[in-house]
Protein backbone atom coordinates (compact mmCIF):
# COMPACT_ATOMS: atom_id res chain seq x y z
CA UNK A 1 0.00 0.00 0.00
CA UNK A 2 1.46 3.53 -1.28
CA UNK A 3 1.35 6.37 1.64
CA UNK A 4 1.48 9.85 -0.73
CA UNK A 5 2.74 12.55 0.95
CA UNK A 6 2.07 16.38 0.00
CA UNK A 7 5.17 18.33 -1.41
CA UNK A 8 5.66 21.25 0.65
CA UNK A 9 8.59 23.55 0.41
CA UNK A 10 10.48 21.19 -1.11
CA UNK A 11 9.79 18.02 1.31
CA UNK A 12 7.10 15.44 1.79
CA UNK A 13 4.29 16.25 4.58
CA UNK A 14 1.36 14.46 5.67
CA UNK A 15 -1.46 16.41 6.20
CA UNK A 16 -2.56 18.32 8.74
CA UNK A 17 -5.17 16.31 9.23
CA UNK A 18 -3.60 13.40 9.59
CA UNK A 19 -6.54 11.88 7.59
CA UNK A 20 -6.13 10.10 3.79
CA UNK A 21 -8.33 9.23 0.73
CA UNK A 22 -8.62 5.47 -0.62
CA UNK A 23 -6.93 5.32 -4.28
CA UNK A 24 -8.57 2.44 -6.63
CA UNK A 25 -6.81 1.01 -9.78
CA UNK A 26 -9.74 0.69 -12.16
CA UNK A 27 -8.99 -1.75 -13.80
CA UNK A 28 -9.22 -4.30 -10.80
CA UNK A 29 -11.21 -2.19 -8.04
CA UNK A 30 -8.65 -2.31 -5.95
CA UNK A 31 -7.10 0.48 -3.50
CA UNK A 32 -3.76 0.90 -3.93
CA UNK A 33 -2.90 3.92 -2.44
CA UNK A 34 -3.47 6.24 0.27
CA UNK A 35 -3.45 10.05 -0.89
CA UNK A 36 -4.00 13.18 1.76
CA UNK A 37 -6.93 14.27 2.91
CA UNK A 38 -5.51 17.77 2.87
CA UNK A 39 -7.20 21.17 3.57
CA UNK A 40 -7.06 25.29 4.15
CA UNK A 41 -4.12 24.47 6.67
CA UNK A 42 -1.99 22.85 4.22
CA UNK A 43 -2.66 25.54 1.44
CA UNK A 44 -1.65 28.01 3.98
CA UNK A 45 1.83 26.51 4.29
CA UNK A 46 1.75 25.63 0.63
CA UNK A 47 1.43 29.35 0.23
CA UNK A 48 3.70 30.26 2.83
CA UNK A 49 6.44 28.49 1.28
CA UNK A 50 5.94 29.78 -2.41
CA UNK A 51 5.52 33.21 -1.29
CA UNK A 52 8.71 32.91 0.73
CA UNK A 53 10.53 31.30 -2.37
CA UNK A 54 9.37 33.64 -4.95
CA UNK A 55 11.59 36.59 -4.72
CA UNK A 56 14.78 34.00 -5.33
CA UNK A 57 12.77 32.37 -8.13
CA UNK A 58 11.79 35.31 -10.18
CA UNK A 59 14.99 36.99 -9.90
CA UNK A 60 16.74 33.75 -11.53
CA UNK A 61 17.61 34.34 -15.44
CA UNK A 62 15.24 33.01 -18.00
CA UNK A 63 18.18 30.78 -18.84
CA UNK A 64 18.62 29.45 -15.27
CA UNK A 65 15.10 28.71 -14.72
CA UNK A 66 14.92 26.92 -17.78
CA UNK A 67 17.25 24.93 -17.19
CA UNK A 68 15.55 23.54 -13.96
CA UNK A 69 13.12 22.58 -16.40
CA UNK A 70 14.66 20.86 -18.61
CA UNK A 71 16.80 19.07 -16.05
CA UNK A 72 13.28 17.71 -15.16
CA UNK A 73 12.51 17.08 -18.87
CA UNK A 74 15.56 15.02 -18.81
CA UNK A 75 14.26 13.03 -15.64
CA UNK A 76 11.25 12.21 -16.79
CA UNK A 77 12.29 11.31 -19.83
CA UNK A 78 14.65 8.61 -18.06
CA UNK A 79 11.69 7.12 -15.92
CA UNK A 80 9.43 6.63 -19.12
CA UNK A 81 8.05 3.46 -17.80
CA UNK A 82 7.96 4.02 -14.57
CA UNK A 83 6.06 7.29 -14.60
CA UNK A 84 4.05 5.48 -17.49
CA UNK A 85 2.98 1.75 -15.45
CA UNK A 86 1.81 4.51 -12.45
CA UNK A 87 -0.01 6.55 -15.00
CA UNK A 88 -1.91 3.29 -16.21
CA UNK A 89 -2.21 2.20 -12.21
CA UNK A 90 -3.98 5.43 -11.54
CA UNK A 91 -5.85 6.11 -14.57
CA UNK A 92 -6.87 3.05 -16.05
CA UNK A 93 -5.86 3.88 -19.39
CA UNK A 94 -3.93 1.33 -21.60
CA UNK A 95 -0.38 1.57 -20.69
CA UNK A 96 1.10 1.72 -24.50
CA UNK A 97 -1.19 5.22 -24.46
CA UNK A 98 0.51 6.32 -21.32
CA UNK A 99 3.86 5.10 -22.86
CA UNK A 100 3.64 6.59 -26.12
CA UNK A 101 1.63 10.06 -25.68
CA UNK A 102 0.73 10.91 -21.54
CA UNK A 103 4.24 11.11 -20.46
CA UNK A 104 6.46 11.86 -23.96
CA UNK A 105 4.24 15.31 -23.62
CA UNK A 106 5.08 15.84 -20.17
CA UNK A 107 8.61 15.68 -21.05
CA UNK A 108 7.96 18.08 -24.15
CA UNK A 109 5.94 20.54 -21.80
CA UNK A 110 8.76 21.08 -19.26
CA UNK A 111 10.92 21.30 -22.30
CA UNK A 112 9.76 23.79 -24.31
CA UNK A 113 8.77 26.30 -21.52
CA UNK A 114 12.21 26.05 -20.35
CA UNK A 115 13.48 26.92 -23.82
CA UNK A 116 10.24 29.35 -24.81
CA UNK A 117 11.09 31.55 -22.08
CA UNK A 118 14.38 32.41 -23.09
CA UNK A 119 12.73 33.79 -26.67
CA UNK A 120 10.04 35.62 -24.49
CA UNK A 121 10.37 38.87 -26.02
CA UNK A 122 9.58 42.54 -24.44
CA UNK A 123 7.96 45.14 -26.80
CA UNK A 124 8.95 48.60 -27.53
CA UNK A 125 7.31 51.33 -29.30
CA UNK A 126 8.85 54.56 -30.64
CA UNK A 127 6.95 57.81 -30.59
CA UNK A 128 8.88 59.81 -32.83
CA UNK A 129 10.93 62.74 -31.44
CA UNK A 130 8.86 62.41 -28.28
CA UNK A 131 9.27 59.47 -25.74
CA UNK A 132 10.47 55.59 -26.01
CA UNK A 133 7.87 53.32 -24.18
CA UNK A 134 8.71 49.65 -23.76
CA UNK A 135 6.59 46.47 -22.28
CA UNK A 136 8.02 44.46 -19.79
CA UNK A 137 6.34 41.42 -18.37
CA UNK A 138 6.88 40.23 -14.66
CA UNK A 139 5.60 37.16 -13.00
CA UNK A 140 2.89 37.57 -10.56
CA UNK A 141 3.67 35.76 -7.54
CA UNK A 142 2.04 32.83 -6.09
CA UNK A 143 0.22 30.88 -8.91
CA UNK A 144 -2.23 27.72 -8.38
CA UNK A 145 -2.57 25.23 -11.39
CA UNK A 146 -5.66 22.75 -10.45
CA UNK A 147 -5.43 19.89 -13.12
CA UNK A 148 -7.78 17.09 -14.25
CA UNK A 149 -7.62 13.07 -14.37
CA UNK A 150 -7.93 12.58 -18.10
CA UNK A 151 -4.56 13.30 -18.47
CA UNK A 152 -3.15 13.19 -15.38
CA UNK A 153 0.96 13.95 -15.68
CA UNK A 154 -0.05 15.54 -19.09
CA UNK A 155 -2.11 18.50 -18.22
CA UNK A 156 -0.36 18.60 -15.00
CA UNK A 157 2.72 19.75 -16.37
CA UNK A 158 0.95 21.79 -19.00
CA UNK A 159 -0.12 24.11 -16.59
CA UNK A 160 3.08 23.97 -14.27
CA UNK A 161 5.64 24.17 -16.73
CA UNK A 162 4.99 27.94 -18.29
CA UNK A 163 4.10 29.22 -14.90
CA UNK A 164 7.07 28.18 -13.25
CA UNK A 165 9.13 29.29 -16.57
CA UNK A 166 8.25 32.79 -16.37
CA UNK A 167 9.22 32.94 -13.00
CA UNK A 168 6.07 32.53 -10.65
CA UNK A 169 5.99 29.75 -7.62
CA UNK A 170 3.06 27.65 -7.63
CA UNK A 171 0.72 25.40 -5.74
CA UNK A 172 -0.41 22.67 -7.79
CA UNK A 173 -3.63 20.50 -7.08
CA UNK A 174 -3.52 17.00 -8.96
CA UNK A 175 -7.25 15.56 -9.02
CA UNK A 176 -7.85 13.18 -5.77
CA UNK A 177 -8.69 10.16 -8.39
CA UNK A 178 -5.12 10.60 -10.14
CA UNK A 179 -2.85 11.88 -7.71
CA UNK A 180 0.06 9.33 -8.10
CA UNK A 181 2.55 10.23 -11.21
CA UNK A 182 2.33 14.36 -9.67
CA UNK A 183 3.55 12.42 -5.91
CA UNK A 184 6.19 10.91 -8.74
CA UNK A 185 6.61 14.20 -10.50
CA UNK A 186 7.64 15.56 -6.75
CA UNK A 187 10.51 12.71 -6.42
CA UNK A 188 11.97 13.71 -9.67
CA UNK A 189 11.56 17.69 -8.54
CA UNK A 190 13.69 17.19 -5.68
CA UNK A 191 16.49 15.32 -7.98
CA UNK A 192 16.23 17.59 -10.60
CA UNK A 193 17.64 19.85 -7.74
CA UNK A 194 14.23 22.82 -7.76
CA UNK A 195 14.48 25.05 -5.34
CA UNK A 196 12.37 24.56 -2.21
CA UNK A 197 9.10 26.37 -2.34
CA UNK A 198 9.26 26.85 -6.25
CA UNK A 199 6.44 24.06 -6.82
CA UNK A 200 4.69 22.90 -4.05
CA UNK A 201 1.82 20.16 -4.39
CA UNK A 202 -1.17 19.82 -2.45
CA UNK A 203 -3.36 16.29 -2.68
CA UNK A 204 -6.68 16.03 -1.70
CA UNK A 205 -10.32 17.01 -2.99
CA UNK A 206 -11.65 20.34 -4.47
CA UNK A 207 -13.77 21.04 -2.10
CA UNK A 208 -11.45 21.58 0.31
CA UNK A 209 -7.91 21.77 -0.90
CA UNK A 210 -9.36 23.54 -4.29
CA UNK A 211 -11.88 25.99 -2.61
CA UNK A 212 -8.80 27.08 -0.41
CA UNK A 213 -6.45 27.80 -3.22
CA UNK A 214 -9.30 29.63 -5.10
CA UNK A 215 -10.04 32.28 -2.50
CA UNK A 216 -6.70 32.46 -0.84
CA UNK A 217 -5.92 36.18 -0.66
CA UNK A 218 -2.21 35.36 -2.09
CA UNK A 219 -2.75 33.04 -5.09
CA UNK A 220 -2.79 35.59 -7.92
CA UNK A 221 -3.89 33.41 -10.65
CA UNK A 222 -5.64 30.13 -11.43
CA UNK A 223 -5.04 27.83 -14.07
CA UNK A 224 -7.79 25.29 -14.13
CA UNK A 225 -8.67 22.36 -16.20
CA UNK A 226 -12.41 20.36 -15.13
CA UNK A 227 -15.79 20.49 -15.57
CA UNK A 228 -18.25 23.77 -16.62
CA UNK A 229 -20.11 23.71 -13.44
CA UNK A 230 -16.72 23.63 -11.21
CA UNK A 231 -15.54 26.23 -13.29
CA UNK A 232 -18.43 28.47 -12.82
CA UNK A 233 -18.13 28.12 -8.93
CA UNK A 234 -14.28 29.09 -9.49
CA UNK A 235 -15.11 32.08 -11.65
CA UNK A 236 -17.79 33.33 -9.00
CA UNK A 237 -15.63 33.21 -6.09
CA UNK A 238 -12.46 34.88 -7.92
CA UNK A 239 -13.73 37.67 -10.20
CA UNK A 240 -14.20 39.60 -6.74
CA UNK A 241 -11.01 39.46 -5.79
CA UNK A 242 -9.87 40.10 -9.43
CA UNK A 243 -7.43 37.27 -9.51
CA UNK A 244 -6.35 36.13 -13.16
CA UNK A 245 -8.18 33.08 -14.77
CA UNK A 246 -7.92 30.53 -16.80
CA UNK A 247 -10.45 28.19 -17.28
CA UNK A 248 -10.21 25.24 -20.06
CA UNK A 249 -13.65 23.59 -19.28
CA UNK A 250 -16.27 20.76 -21.22
CA UNK A 251 -16.27 19.91 -24.83
CA UNK A 252 -19.17 18.15 -26.96
CA UNK A 253 -16.97 18.34 -30.36
CA UNK A 254 -17.98 17.53 -33.62
CA UNK A 255 -16.31 15.72 -36.43
CA UNK A 256 -17.87 17.18 -39.81
CA UNK A 257 -17.25 14.16 -42.98
CA UNK A 258 -18.20 15.50 -46.34
CA UNK A 259 -18.28 13.12 -48.94
CA UNK A 260 -14.88 13.74 -50.87
CA UNK A 261 -13.12 12.98 -47.73
CA UNK A 262 -9.93 10.46 -47.72
CA UNK A 263 -12.12 7.62 -47.01
CA UNK A 264 -9.78 5.35 -45.65
CA UNK A 265 -8.21 8.05 -42.94
CA UNK A 266 -10.74 9.49 -42.18
CA UNK A 267 -12.62 6.68 -40.97
CA UNK A 268 -9.70 5.54 -39.20
CA UNK A 269 -9.15 8.61 -37.33
CA UNK A 270 -12.62 9.00 -36.49
CA UNK A 271 -12.69 6.27 -34.34
CA UNK A 272 -9.30 7.06 -32.89
CA UNK A 273 -11.01 10.61 -31.84
CA UNK A 274 -13.68 8.83 -30.57
CA UNK A 275 -12.41 6.11 -28.22
CA UNK A 276 -8.59 7.20 -27.26
CA UNK A 277 -8.48 7.06 -23.49
CA UNK A 278 -11.99 5.20 -23.52
CA UNK A 279 -13.24 8.63 -25.00
CA UNK A 280 -12.10 10.45 -21.55
CA UNK A 281 -10.62 13.39 -23.59
CA UNK A 282 -12.01 17.20 -23.72
CA UNK A 283 -10.91 16.85 -27.52
CA UNK A 284 -12.42 13.47 -28.53
CA UNK A 285 -15.46 13.90 -31.72
CA UNK A 286 -17.91 12.90 -29.65
CA UNK A 287 -20.39 13.84 -32.67
CA UNK A 288 -19.99 13.06 -36.30
CA UNK A 289 -21.77 14.35 -38.88
CA UNK A 290 -21.65 12.69 -41.80
CA UNK A 291 -22.75 14.07 -45.66
CA UNK A 292 -25.67 11.89 -46.47
CA UNK A 293 -24.39 10.09 -49.72
CA UNK A 294 -21.83 8.71 -47.62
CA UNK A 295 -23.25 8.11 -44.91
CA UNK A 296 -24.08 4.27 -44.80
CA UNK A 297 -20.79 3.84 -46.26
CA UNK A 298 -19.12 5.35 -43.76
CA UNK A 299 -21.57 4.01 -41.04
CA UNK A 300 -20.51 0.19 -41.79
CA UNK A 301 -16.63 0.71 -42.22
CA UNK A 302 -16.92 2.72 -38.78
CA UNK A 303 -18.50 0.16 -36.91
CA UNK A 304 -16.37 -2.85 -38.34
CA UNK A 305 -13.48 -0.91 -37.37
CA UNK A 306 -14.92 0.01 -33.79
CA UNK A 307 -15.97 -3.97 -33.38
CA UNK A 308 -12.65 -4.75 -33.96
CA UNK A 309 -11.18 -2.56 -30.95
CA UNK A 310 -9.99 -4.75 -28.13
CA UNK A 311 -11.65 -3.88 -23.85
CA UNK A 312 -8.90 -5.29 -21.99
CA UNK A 313 -6.44 -5.44 -19.21
CA UNK A 314 -4.55 -2.00 -19.56
CA UNK A 315 -1.10 -3.61 -19.18
CA UNK A 316 -1.51 -5.79 -22.28
CA UNK A 317 -0.28 -4.48 -25.60
CA UNK A 318 -3.11 -5.35 -27.60
CA UNK A 319 -5.86 -3.60 -26.12
CA UNK A 320 -7.02 -0.69 -26.95
CA UNK A 321 -9.92 0.41 -24.72
CA UNK A 322 -8.79 0.17 -20.78
CA UNK A 323 -11.00 0.97 -17.79
CA UNK A 324 -13.24 3.63 -16.95
CA UNK A 325 -11.48 6.08 -14.34
CA UNK A 326 -14.00 5.01 -11.60
CA UNK A 327 -16.89 3.11 -11.05
CA UNK A 328 -18.84 6.45 -10.39
CA UNK A 329 -18.02 7.54 -13.65
CA UNK A 330 -18.67 4.42 -15.35
CA UNK A 331 -22.08 4.91 -13.77
CA UNK A 332 -22.41 8.27 -15.25
CA UNK A 333 -21.70 7.24 -18.85
CA UNK A 334 -24.20 4.27 -18.34
CA UNK A 335 -27.00 7.26 -17.62
CA UNK A 336 -26.47 8.50 -20.48
CA UNK A 337 -26.62 5.66 -22.17
CA UNK A 338 -29.57 4.51 -21.18
CA UNK A 339 -31.01 8.62 -21.43
CA UNK A 340 -29.53 8.20 -25.42
CA UNK A 341 -32.37 4.74 -25.72
CA UNK A 342 -34.78 6.62 -23.78
CA UNK A 343 -34.69 9.69 -26.85
CA UNK A 344 -34.61 7.31 -29.63
CA UNK A 345 -31.56 6.53 -30.52
CA UNK A 346 -30.76 3.15 -32.70
CA UNK A 347 -27.86 1.23 -30.38
CA UNK A 348 -25.48 0.03 -33.41
CA UNK A 349 -22.92 -1.39 -31.25
CA UNK A 350 -21.80 -1.35 -27.91
CA UNK A 351 -23.93 -0.33 -24.65
CA UNK A 352 -22.68 -2.75 -22.11
CA UNK A 353 -20.34 -3.30 -19.37
CA UNK A 354 -17.62 -5.49 -19.99
CA UNK A 355 -16.65 -8.26 -17.48
CA UNK A 356 -13.05 -9.49 -17.82
CA UNK A 357 -11.14 -12.01 -16.16
CA UNK A 358 -8.20 -12.52 -14.15
CA UNK A 359 -6.89 -9.15 -12.39
CA UNK A 360 -9.27 -7.34 -14.00
CA UNK A 361 -12.63 -9.20 -13.13
CA UNK A 362 -14.71 -6.42 -11.03
CA UNK A 363 -12.83 -3.29 -12.99
CA UNK A 364 -14.59 -0.46 -14.97
CA UNK A 365 -14.43 -1.23 -18.32
CA UNK A 366 -17.80 -0.32 -20.80
CA UNK A 367 -18.00 -1.43 -24.52
CA UNK A 368 -17.42 1.12 -27.49
CA UNK A 369 -20.72 2.44 -27.98
CA UNK A 370 -22.94 4.05 -30.81
CA UNK A 371 -26.22 5.37 -31.79
CA UNK A 372 -27.67 6.84 -34.59
CA UNK A 373 -31.40 8.76 -35.23
CA UNK A 374 -31.17 10.89 -32.68
CA UNK A 375 -31.78 15.10 -33.39
CA UNK A 376 -29.08 17.67 -33.46
CA UNK A 377 -31.28 19.12 -30.30
CA UNK A 378 -31.35 16.41 -27.77
CA UNK A 379 -29.46 15.88 -24.68
CA UNK A 380 -27.16 13.12 -25.56
CA UNK A 381 -26.42 15.52 -28.82
CA UNK A 382 -25.58 18.25 -26.69
CA UNK A 383 -24.31 17.67 -22.74
CA UNK A 384 -20.64 16.30 -22.32
CA UNK A 385 -20.57 12.36 -21.81
CA UNK A 386 -16.81 12.20 -21.45
CA UNK A 387 -16.82 8.49 -22.40
CA UNK A 388 -17.22 6.06 -25.11
CA UNK A 389 -20.21 6.76 -26.55
CA UNK A 390 -20.61 8.58 -29.89
CA UNK A 391 -23.73 9.68 -32.39
CA UNK A 392 -23.63 9.20 -35.83
CA UNK A 393 -25.54 11.80 -37.66
CA UNK A 394 -25.87 12.50 -41.52
CA UNK A 395 -26.47 15.94 -43.09
CA UNK A 396 -27.52 17.34 -46.47
CA UNK A 397 -25.94 21.00 -47.07
CA UNK A 398 -22.91 22.63 -45.58
CA UNK A 399 -25.15 24.89 -44.03
CA UNK A 400 -26.72 21.71 -42.09
CA UNK A 401 -23.32 20.72 -40.87
CA UNK A 402 -22.39 24.03 -39.49
CA UNK A 403 -25.86 24.68 -37.67
CA UNK A 404 -25.32 20.58 -36.36
CA UNK A 405 -21.87 21.29 -34.86
CA UNK A 406 -22.56 24.42 -33.56
CA UNK A 407 -25.81 23.78 -31.24
CA UNK A 408 -24.34 22.80 -28.03
CA UNK A 409 -23.40 25.11 -25.37
CA UNK A 410 -19.64 24.06 -25.77
CA UNK A 411 -16.97 25.20 -28.62
CA UNK A 412 -13.88 23.30 -27.74
CA UNK A 413 -12.53 21.87 -30.96
CA UNK A 414 -13.51 19.99 -34.04
CA UNK A 415 -12.58 18.56 -37.30
CA UNK A 416 -13.62 18.81 -40.81
CA UNK A 417 -12.83 16.45 -43.56
CA UNK A 418 -12.86 17.42 -47.11
CA UNK A 419 -10.34 17.82 -50.22
CA UNK A 420 -11.71 20.71 -50.79
CA UNK A 421 -9.20 23.27 -49.46
CA UNK A 422 -12.01 25.80 -49.99
CA UNK A 423 -14.49 24.32 -48.11
CA UNK A 424 -12.09 23.62 -45.28
CA UNK A 425 -11.63 27.12 -44.64
CA UNK A 426 -14.69 28.10 -44.95
CA UNK A 427 -16.21 25.71 -42.86
CA UNK A 428 -13.81 25.62 -40.09
CA UNK A 429 -14.26 29.98 -39.95
CA UNK A 430 -18.20 28.73 -39.67
CA UNK A 431 -17.64 26.77 -36.53
CA UNK A 432 -17.88 28.08 -33.24
CA UNK A 433 -14.86 26.43 -31.27
CA UNK A 434 -11.38 27.66 -30.78
CA UNK A 435 -9.83 24.90 -32.18
CA UNK A 436 -10.50 23.09 -35.59
CA UNK A 437 -8.37 20.31 -36.93
CA UNK A 438 -8.64 19.69 -41.08
CA UNK A 439 -7.68 16.71 -42.34
CA UNK A 440 -6.71 15.34 -38.77
CA UNK A 441 -7.23 15.41 -35.25
CA UNK A 442 -5.10 16.08 -31.86
CA UNK A 443 -1.99 17.60 -34.05
CA UNK A 444 -0.77 19.65 -31.54
CA UNK A 445 1.98 22.35 -31.78
CA UNK A 446 2.75 23.46 -28.64
CA UNK A 447 3.43 27.07 -30.10
CA UNK A 448 -0.18 27.76 -31.26
CA UNK A 449 -3.06 28.59 -28.53
CA UNK A 450 -5.54 26.42 -27.01
CA UNK A 451 -8.96 27.03 -25.70
CA UNK A 452 -12.25 26.75 -26.47
CA UNK A 453 -15.18 29.23 -27.00
CA UNK A 454 -18.84 29.40 -25.06
CA UNK A 455 -18.75 27.29 -21.87
CA UNK A 456 -15.55 25.67 -23.02
CA UNK A 457 -13.66 28.09 -21.16
CA UNK A 458 -12.03 31.59 -20.83
CA UNK A 459 -8.37 32.06 -22.34
CA UNK A 460 -5.83 30.35 -24.07
CA UNK A 461 -2.83 28.40 -23.03
CA UNK A 462 -0.13 27.02 -24.45
CA UNK A 463 2.89 29.27 -26.42
CA UNK A 464 3.00 32.93 -25.64
CA UNK A 465 -0.41 32.93 -24.50
CA UNK A 466 0.43 30.72 -21.48
CA UNK A 467 3.98 32.85 -20.71
CA UNK A 468 1.40 36.12 -20.91
CA UNK A 469 -1.56 34.55 -18.83
CA UNK A 470 1.27 33.77 -16.04
CA UNK A 471 2.74 37.70 -16.09
CA UNK A 472 1.58 40.92 -15.81
CA UNK A 473 2.53 43.79 -18.27
CA UNK A 474 4.04 47.15 -17.32
CA UNK A 475 4.81 49.90 -19.73
CA UNK A 476 7.70 52.50 -19.03
CA UNK A 477 7.16 55.59 -20.80
CA UNK A 478 10.88 57.67 -21.07
CA UNK A 479 10.75 61.46 -22.86
CA UNK A 480 13.13 61.87 -24.98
Amino acid sequence: MLHLQNFLNGTFAPPASGKYLPNSNPATAEVFSQIPDSDERDVQEAVRAARQAFPAWSNLSAEKRGRHLMRLSALIDQNLERLAEAETTDNGKPLTLSRTMDIPRASSNLHFFGTGIQHFASESHFMEGVAVNYTVRRPLGVVACISPWNLPLYLFTWKIAPALAAGNCVVAKPSEITPYTAHLLAELCVEAGLPAGVLNIVHGTGAKVGAALVEHPDVKAISFTGGTQTGKTIARTAAPMFKKLSLELGGKNATVIFADCDFEKTVTTAVQAAFANQGQICLCGSRILVERPLYEQFKAAFLEKVNALKVGDPLEEETNIGALVSEQHLQKVQQYIALAKEEGGTLLTGGGRVHLEGRCANGYFLQPTVFENLPHTCRTNTEEIFGPVVTLMPFDSEEDAVHFANYTEYGLAASVWTQDLTRAHRVAHALHAGIVWVNTWLLRDLRTPFGGMKQSGVGREGGWEALRFFTEPQNVCVKL
